[in-house]
């Protein structure tokens, strides 16, 4: 349960533009809501729907209190649909049932909203139908199609609908964001760097694969600072064993980047935006016996492994080099 003040901090654009048009009773009758996952398209639309029926409304926030605003929240208002694929795609009978629907008198002298997922999942026949209804509205309906891939969908339906880009989440705001779903303060810092996605970083929160992949990228670190030696066999003992899929290891080569952007952090006394938040101490010592001209170095070679991975060298030859190319200067 969102305020739209909560989701102006995460969508500034698109949600001056929807409260100015609540604010003014100037609300269009169709919206496409473009963006990428987990950037806040549903929760917007459901906010939206609760400013059209709210009873208690003050200025454009719903009350969240009364009857129409927790059928709404709840997904039981009759007058708000909510559309998602069946399968793979959205059908022309989806559409037509939502048609039918429509053609049905509002319980609330409002209107009606419907909220599509996906909508560029559509087939061409739902898409068509969809057009159709688009043009002639039975009543006074307010349309949301909610997409990840807006170029996926016909020039002819984009050309009836508001479009409102929902740009991705910043890493401060996804931030707080995992904080306030109680995530561990070590990880939400690290997953916020790695992905500006809410529901991929839970999910990678959520893995304890991660949680000892971090430690794992720590312990490497420190045994390239105080026991160099020792390196190839950490390496071989510890991190090929983990860091199996290319996927993963791609991952493993992200933290280490992370790792010595930390260290240019602390060298310029910028400690605040410490990714490793709770490494200060082991950060401190490794940085300095590097030059930021080094540094820098190893920025560049972790990068070029990310490359030759893509490029399918063998990761434990990959990884050898790496550590070998770290050990040096």
């Amino acid at each position: 349960m969102y305020t739209w003040g909560e989701l102006k901090n995460k969508q500034p654009n698109a949600v001056r533009m929807l409260t100015n048009s609540i604010a003014k009773n100037r609300i269009a009758h169709a919206y496409i809501f473009e963006g990428g996952r987990g950037t806040g398209k549903k929760e917007v639309s459901i906010q939206l729907a609760k400013s059209y029926f709210c009873t208690k409304r003050i200025g454009v926030e719903p009350c969240n209190s009364c009857i129409e605003c927790k059928r709404i929240e709840s997904g039981n208002h009759p007058d708000v649909l909510l559309l998602t694929p069946d399968g793979l795609s959205l059908k022309k009978e989806q559409i037509k049932d939502l048609q039918r629907e429509f053609a049905k008198k509002s319980v609330e002298a409002k209107g009606k909203i419907y909220i599509i997922e996906h909508a560029d999942k559509m087939t061409v026949q739902a898409a068509n139908s969809l057009l159709k209804f688009l043009e002639e509205p039975n009543g006074r309906t307010i349309a949301m199609l909610l997409t990840e891939q807006v170029q996926k969908m016909l020039p002819t339906i984009l050309s009836r609908c508001q479009i409102l880009n929902f740009r991705p989440l910043t890493p401060e705001l996804l931030f707080q964001e995992l904080l306030e779903k109680n995530a561990p303060t070590v990880l939400a810092k690290i997953v916020a760097s790695l992905t500006n996605n809410i529901n991929d970083a839970l999910a990678i929160i959520s893995d304890d694969w991660f949680a000892q992949a971090r430690n794992i990228v720590i312990q490497l670190n420190e045994v390239l600072v105080n026991r160099s030696h020792h390196a190839l066999l950490f390496l071989h003992e510890h991190w090929l064993p983990h860091f199996i899929e290319k996927e993963q290891l791609n991952v493993g080569l992200d933290l280490l980047l992370l790792w010595h952007k930390d260290l240019l952090y602390i060298q310029i006394g910028e400690q605040n935006n410490l990714i490793f938040i709770d490494q200060k101490d082991l950060l401190e010592v490794q940085a300095m016996r590097f030059s930021q001209k080094r540094i820098a170095d190893q920025l560049t070679i972790i990068l070029e492994a990310k490359k030759r991975l893509d490029a399918n060298v063998n990761p434990q030859l990959l990884m050898e080099q790496l550590v070998l190319k770290l050990q040096e200067g």
